[in-house]
């Protein structure tokens, strides 16, 4: 992408109403004004709300507000050129079921309050293999995640990576989590997964399936109030055995 367009779409950004892009100072070390304000003044009701982390361009975002209208989306992401796709077609198609977040998934306590978010979705998220702290189903992550869930909040994880999927298999073993729902090939056992984990396939995904790279799901629960710990974990099994491909999320 030209730098010239990326601006463009950086100046565009600032006109869409369902693209909150909070400044470094409303989420740093404090609380941003939405902070348990979403369904009145965001939404304006009191459906559940349902994070997607690391959207991306939003496809999944969307086709999860369109599939549900009874449920409140916020597709979240740091890359405002990529976001600006998913803001755009919700703004053409006024979709009032649907917002995106432009921050950093550190920041999401700031953004959210407790029991605020009925669940997350993570969805081809990178696996970090040198850097296991920026998993984004780390228990670092996973304790923030859990102060901002209401209870039975559910967390669900859609991976192309055999690294991220079992790794997050052995946190939830480890931490005692609630494991609603695990399957190594949704396609391949698409009766074994929730209708939306197969019937919605993003670009991203698509690239995966077209190299007979099977997609890992797992849904689970954060209910208990321990520490959350790491697990003693030897990756070297499931390292990523293909190269891994360039794809704008």
């Amino acid at each position: 992408m030209s730098k010239k367009n990326k601006l463009q779409k950086f100046k565009e950004n600032e006109k869409f109403k369902c693209l909150i892009q909070p400044r470094l100072e409303e989420v740093l070390r404090c609380d941003h004004p939405l902070k348990g304000k979403w369904h009145r003044e965001v939404f304006g009701n009191d459906n559940p709300i349902v994070l997607e982390l690391g959207c991306g361009k939003g496809e999944y975002t969307i086709a999860l507000s369109e599939r549900y209208p009874d449920r409140n989306f916020i597709g979240m992401d740091i890359k405002g050129a990529r976001l600006w796709k998913g803001a755009k077609y919700a703004d053409e198609h006024r979709l009032e079921n649907v917002a995106f977040l432009r921050t950093r998934i550190e920041f999401i306590e700031s953004l959210f309050a407790k029991g605020e978010v009925a669940e997350i979705w993570i969805t081809f998220a990178d696996p970090q293999e040198a850097k296991p702290k920026k998993r984004l189903t780390h228990p670092l992550f996973l304790g923030r995640y859990r102060n901002i869930l209401k209870k039975d909040g559910v967390v669900h994880l859609k991976t192309d990576s055999r690294l991220l999927y079992f790794y997050t298999m052995e946190v939830a073993a480890v931490n005692s989590l609630e494991v609603i729902n695990h399957c190594e090939d949704i396609y391949g056992s698409p009766e074994a997964v929730p209708e939306e984990t197969t019937a919605i396939q993003t670009f991203y995904e698509s690239h995966f399936l077209m190299r007979d790279i099977p997609i890992n799901y797992m849904a689970f629960r954060i209910d208990n109030q321990q520490e959350l710990i790491s697990p003693e974990w030897d990756q070297t099994p499931y390292l990523q055995p293909y190269k891994t491909i360039t794809i704008m999320k």
